[in-house]
């Protein structure tokens, strides 16, 4: 009785994560379609404001550690030294590019992702390729389900979160996932946005390399 049990539980979340995938996929569309006048204006302005190009393209690691090219809007300028290596970020944010930051909008173009599978509305967010060798096989769980747009770790801490507390709750959403979840979540992420709590999805450990600490098990 305990193994059936079990194995409806498997089942069942293997449900959810199909339905999720639908809800992801439809969402996504509908966002890019409704917000296509944002994402429209706010293109023309990172054109005149900040120069070509308009969107910010990296490779980072998606489900079972698959590499992705995912998609931003650019918020900084390309200035360069004499030798044309950039300037520090702190010499290269401006105004116009905070703002598309603090209020979220520089992730809209993470929609497309969405769309395509790569990511998901809700998920432990993607990091740099460059940490898959660092990872323990705890932190490595987090590649379980696709990466989200925001997730249960920017939700729960923002910018004071430290690398031990992100790959806890990127380990607890795995596996607590469901689709109740997912809805909570999401409804905190439109919260905090509206409030003038715009997630920093990112930039809460901006300066903070990973280096590979290993987290408790």
């Amino acid at each position: 009785m305990r193994y059936k049990g079990k194995e409806e539980g498997v089942l069942l979340r293997k449900l959810q994560l199909i339905i999720k995938r639908g809800i992801d996929f439809l969402l996504s569309l509908v966002g890019l379609i409704v917000l296509s006048p944002i994402i429209l204006v706010v293109s023309i302005m990172i054109y005149f404001k900040l120069g070509s190009p308009i969107f910010f393209i990296q490779d980072r690691p998606g489900k079972d550690g698959k590499v992705f090219k995912m998609l931003k809007f650019r918020t900084m300028l390309n200035s360069t030294d004499r030798d044309g290596n950039l300037l520090p970020n702190e010499q290269r944010y401006t105004k116009f590019g905070n703002f598309l930051r603090k209020t979220s909008v520089d992730e809209l173009p993470e929609l497309y992702n969405v769309l395509k599978g790569d990511m998901s509305l809700v998920g432990p967010r993607p990091l740099l390729v460059e940490y898959l060798p660092l990872y323990t096989k705890t932190q490595a769980r987090r590649h379980e389900v696709r990466p989200g747009i925001t997730g249960l770790a920017q939700v729960s801490g923002r910018n004071a979160i430290s690398w031990e507390d992100k790959f806890n709750f990127d380990i607890k959403y795995v596996d607590k996932f469901n689709l109740i979840l997912d809805i909570k979540i999401i409804l905190l992420t439109v919260k905090k946005v509206f409030v003038q709590e715009g997630i920093n999805f990112e930039k809460g450990i901006k300066n903070q390399k990973f280096k590979g600490e290993g987290v408790k098990k």
